[in-house]
C-alpha cells in the first residue's frame, strides 16, 4: 500500500521550511514602518532613574531648602484657607490660593521631570535613531482577541519578562539592604534631628542608594538591550522562500522577464534586418560575423553600423544582402572588430576609420559610383 503525504508538514515554520536566512533590508525596512525595532525599555529606565538621583544629590541643598519653603507656604495659607472657606469669601480666593501651593510644588519638581524626558528620549534616539510613526497607535482588532491574549500570557516572552522582573527585584532587595544594614545607626537619630539637617540626611540616604541600584540596574539594562537586539535579528529571519518571494516581488519574476527581454531582442533583431537592404556593405570574417555598414555624409560625418549578427544571425544578414543586391565583403580582422566594439546604431570609431573607408572605396568602384 502507498501512502500520499506531503512533506511540507515536516517543516519548520510552515510553508518554506525553517528560517535561516538574515532578514533582508526591505523586511527590516517595513518593520521599522509598523514600529517593531529592537529596543530595551529597561536602558531608558535605568538612565532615568540614575539621571533622577544624580541631580538629587547635586541639589540636596537647593532642594531640602525648597521643600522648606513649599511647607511654610502651605502651613502658612492653612488658617486663610480655613476662613475662607468657613466664610463667604469668593470663590476665585480660594482658588489663587490653592493655585500658589501647586506653583511651588510644580517649580521644585518641574526641572526633575523635564531632566526625566530627555534622558529617556535620548535613550531611545540611541537605540532606534530618529524616524516616529503612528503604526504602533492605530487599533488593530488582533490585539482585542481573547485567545491571543491568552496566548501571550503563557508564552515564551512573558516568561521570560517575568524572570526580568524578579531580577529586577532582587537587585533591589539586595543592595538596598546592604547600604541600608550599615545606615541604620544614622536613621535613628532622625528623631532628635532639627527638621533641616534631617531632611539632608534623609535625601542623602535616598540618593545614594538611588544611585547604587542604578548604576547596577544599567548593567542589567545592557545585557537586556543585547537580549533584545539578538531577539529581533531572530525574529526577523526568513525562510529561503520568502527571501526568492521578495526579490520577486522586487525585481520581477525572472521567467517574466527573460520574456520581456526576449521580446524585446525580436523587436530590434526585427528593425535591424528592415533597415538591412539599406546598407552599403556587409563585412564578414566570413562564417561567423557579419556586420553592415551604411554611410551617408548628409545624416552622419562617420559610416554607421545598421545590423550585425553571429552565427545564425550572420548567415542571415548575409541572405538578405544578397537578396537586396548589397556586397558581401570578406575581412576577418576587421569584422571581428566592428562586431565586438560598435552596437547598433553607433557610428565606427576613429581608429577604423581607414580600414572601413578602404572597403567602402572598393565596394564603390564595384558599383561605378568612384
Amino acid at each position: 500500500m502507498i501512502l500520499d503525504y506531503n512533506l511540507q508538514f515536516f517543516a519548520k515554520d510552515g510553508p518554506g521550511g525553517e528560517k535561516t536566512e538574515p532578514a533582508t533590508q526591505k523586511k527590516l525596512d517595513d518593520a521599522r514602518k509598523e514600529g517593531q525595532v529592537a529596543k530595551s525599555r529597561e536602558i531608558a529606565n535605568g538612565m532615568g532613574l540614575f539621571a533622577l538621583f544624580l541631580v538629587l544629590k547635586i541639589q540636596t541643598g537647593k532642594i531640602g531648602i525648597s521643600l522648606m519653603e513649599t511647607f511654610q507656604v502651605i502651613y502658612n495659607s492653612i488658617p486663610q484657607v480655613t476662613s475662607l472657606l468657613g466664610g463667604t469669601a469668593p470663590q476665585n480666593e480660594i482658588t489663587i490660593l490653592l493655585r500658589q501651593g501647586m506653583v511651588q510644588i510644580l517649580g521644585m519638581i518641574l526641572p526633575i521631570l523635564l531632566i526625566g524626558f530627555l534622558v529617556a528620549f535620548l535613550c531611545d534616539y540611541w537605540q532606534v535613531k530618529w524616524k516616529p510613526t503612528s503604526k504602533p497607535l492605530q487599533p488593530k482588532f488582533s490585539k482585542m482577541n481573547p485567545i491571543n491574549g491568552i496566548k501571550k500570557i503563557f508564552s515564551t516572552s512573558s516568561l521570560i519578562e517575568l524572570l526580568k522582573a524578579f531580577i529586577k527585584i532582587i537587585i533591589v532587595v539586595y543592595i538596598a539592604y546592604g547600604y541600608l544594614k550599615n545606615k541604620g545607626n544614622y536613621l535613628f537619630l532622625l528623631y532628635d534631628m532639627e527638621i533641616m539637617p534631617a531632611l539632608k540626611l534623609l535625601l542623602s540616604v535616598v540618593t545614594d542608594l538611588g544611585i547604587r541600584i542604578s548604576a547596577v540596574y544599567m548593567i542589567f539594562a545592557f545585557g537586556d538591550y543585547a537580549y533584545q537586539k539578538w531577539k529581533f535579528k531572530e525574529d526577523m529571519k526568513m525562510t529561503k522562500q520568502e527571501v526568492k518571494e521578495e526579490y520577486k516581488n522586487q525585481e520581477g519574476d525572472p521567467q517574466i522577464k527573460g520574456k520581456i527581454r526576449q521580446k524585446m531582442q525580436e523587436v530590434s533583431r526585427r528593425r535591424m534586418m528592415q533597415a538591412l537592404p539599406q546598407a552599403d556593405v556587409v563585412i564578414t570574417n566570413p562564417t561567423h560575423y557579419a556586420v553592415a555598414i551604411k554611410y551617408d555624409p548628409m545624416v552622419c560625418d562617420a559610416p554607421i553600423v545598421i545590423a550585425k549578427g553571429q552565427d545564425f544571425l550572420a548567415q542571415k544578414i548575409k541572405e538578405i544582402a544578397r537578396e537586396n543586391k548589397v556586397e558581401i565583403v570578406e575581412n576577418k580582422p576587421l569584422a571581428r572588430m566592428l562586431f565586438a566594439n560598435v552596437e547598433v546604431g553607433e557610428v565606427v570609431p576613429p581608429e577604423l576609420y581607414q580600414a572601413v573607408a578602404e572597403v567602402l572605396a572598393f565596394v564603390y568602384h564595384l558599383q561605378g559610383k568612384v
